[in-house]
């Protein structure tokens, strides 16, 4: 019980920890004053080097949903349905929750591994005593950064993934390319995709979050740090799962 205890306290002041580092974030952007070129930097560097793994899960996901539906299809002959099969499990939950886990593992566990070394080696310490506030200079534009790049990743591949449900649907199943293209424009709509994307936005901000706080949190040289990147990717890939059950069952 004492063990279960101390753990119950440290995931309450964890999450307090991380909601004190929401509000100084959400502070320091009132009013709005960034330095533009750390956020073009982390734009950059968390977006356009994530974009070739994500298109590449992304596609095989969405062929992952046909090869899935591949059996019903064939035996109930409901070939006009297997777009809106694959496009509405893509949009809503696969492509939002895999590019999320896959930013988390990636972009989130650097983050943290970044503020966690500067953290140790004294460097927040150093801005603070010229007068610079790392959570305006280092935390906002990182924050910001993975904002805007998880909903742009997550649109990205929303569309690959539907390319590569047509792809495999025409290989695997022999369904002709307008036949998917008439099954998504017909069966899916406008809400099914800003559904995703509105979840990317959660995901981002919970990822972004987390891992800052681990990063600037972190105690114990480098053995914490890679403690803290651990801890960072299991909080975010936990809030991911909440967050999506949530705003699931909200708009459901």
């Amino acid at each position: 019980m004492s063990t279960l205890g101390a753990r119950a306290i440290a995931i309450a002041r964890e999450v307090g920890g991380i909601t004190i580092l929401t509000g100084q974030v959400l502070r320091a952007l009132l009013p709005p004053r960034l330095d533009g070129r750390e956020l073009v930097r982390n734009l950059h560097r968390m977006g356009n080097r994530s974009v070739p793994i994500v298109a590449l899960t992304a596609f095989f996901a969405g062929g992952l949903m046909v090869v899935q539906s591949a059996p019903f299809v064939n035996r109930l002959g409901a070939t006009s349905l297997a777009g809106w099969a694959a496009g509405y499990a893509v949009l809503r939950e696969i492509g939002p929750i895999l590019i999320g886990l896959m930013f988390s593992g990636r972009v989130g566990a650097n983050n943290t591994a970044e503020l966690g070394t500067m953290t140790v080696t004294e460097q927040l310490d150093g801005l603070r005593a010229l007068a610079i506030d790392p959570i305006r200079y280092l935390i906002v534009p990182r924050v910001l950064a993975m904002l805007i790049m998880l909903t742009a990743l997550t649109i990205i591949g929303d569309l690959v993934a539907l390319v590569g449900a047509a792809v495999v649907a025409r290989l695997v199943l022999d369904i002709d390319w307008r036949t998917m293209y008439a099954s998504f424009a017909t069966n899916l709509t406008p809400h099914d995709f800003f559904h995703g994307v509105g979840k990317s936005v959660a995901f981002g901000a919970s990822i972004a979050l987390s891992s800052c706080y681990f990063g600037v949190t972190v105690k114990g040289g480098a053995v914490g740090v890679g403690r803290a990147v651990n801890a960072a990717v299991v909080a975010a890939a936990v809030s991911i799962m909440l967050l999506d059950f949530f705003i699931t069952y909200a708009t459901a």
